[in-house]
């Protein structure tokens, strides 16, 4: 499967964006997606994370309650809803895909295999 994520954009603070990861090569429901964000000099950090049938998430504890990741399988595509955003949000955002699907949802980046480029985000004070 290939993922390409798409939604960035330049907000100001207390905005909202809507991140899209389309896959394409092999329908989406084999796989466990999570979203990830590198800002400038950090390391890449989990944001969240949903099974394969949507029955699971899980959520870095700074952007539980801003954050919503779903999935839509019948269009190939996960999805992240950001509300609130601050600057401290700014990072390329990246989603990513596990194909054991039926181990648990992972929250680290070594667990996904399969990553799509990243989409920028920033937020303006």
């Amino acid at each position: 499967v290939q993922l390409q994520a798409s939604g960035g954009g330049l907000v100001q603070a207390g905005g909202s964006l809507r991140l899209s990861c389309a896959a394409s090569g092999r329908t989406l429901s084999f796989y466990n997606i999570g979203w990830f964000r590198q800002a400038p000099g950090k390391e890449r950090e989990f944001v969240a994370g949903i099974n394969w049938n949507g029955a699971t998430t899980r959520y870095e504890d700074s952007v539980k309650g801003r954050f919503t990741i779903s999935r839509d399988n019948t269009r190939n595509t996960a999805f992240l809803n950001i509300n609130g955003l601050r600057p401290e949000d700014t990072a390329v955002y990246y989603c990513a895909a596990d194909g054991n699907k039926a181990g648990i949802l992972q929250m680290t980046a070594g667990g996904y295999h399969i990553w799509g480029q990243g989409t920028q985000v920033t937020v303006s004070s």
